[in-house]
């Protein structure tokens, strides 16, 4: 077995960068070789065009799939959000464009990081408002092919129209 062959081995299963002292110890290598390995390995994943590649980072170096692939992990791997986030991103599609400011008056200052997180996600789109010095909120295409919804319901452009329904939708009560 090659020192590559255990780098690769031991990048792929701690799943996070890892420093050049700590694999020499896992693999029980000295630090030339390691070094030595790890460079015979990113050329090694470079020349066959592989979905993974080996990168260093801060933290040490790691073993993962290529930029190229984000958007397939993005379809593939369920997003995970808490119920904050979710509350957040159902009052922006239910309002959006929304600004910053009228959201965080809905849902409080926790929204703020939920508004982090949904950005990040690729949920919810974050643009400067022209017009205050909010933001201005709104979901991108992923949030409609995400939850598969075509459409949102409009909410009400007036009273009138609110209460209208409240009247259609009020129980009759016979013989009272």
């Amino acid at each position: 077995m090659t020192a590559a062959t255990k780098i690769e081995a031991i990048l792929y299963l701690k799943g996070q960068p890892v420093s050049i002292g700590e694999i020499a110890e896992c693999a029980a290598c000295d630090r030339t070789t390691i070094e030595e390995g790890i460079i015979e390995l990113i050329d090694e994943y470079a020349r066959r065009d592989s979905a993974l590649e080996v990168v260093e980072t801060p933290k040490g170096y790691c073993l993962q799939l290529r930029s190229d692939f984000q958007e397939l992990v993005q379809t593939l791997i369920p997003v995970e959000l808490g119920v904050g986030a979710l509350r957040t991103l159902a009052a922006i599609a239910l309002n959006t464009p929304i600004r910053q400011s009228d959201l965080i008056n809905i849902r409080g200052s926790g929204a703020y990081q939920h508004v982090q997180e949904l950005v990040e996600q690729g949920f919810v789109r974050k643009r400067r408002s022209s017009e205050s010095r909010s933001y201005s909120l709104q979901i991108t295409p992923k949030f409609h092919q995400y939850f598969q919804i075509e459409q949102l319901p409009q909410p009400f452009v007036n009273k009138s129209q609110e209460k209208q329904l409240e009247l259609e939708l009020e129980p009759v009560t016979e013989g009272v």
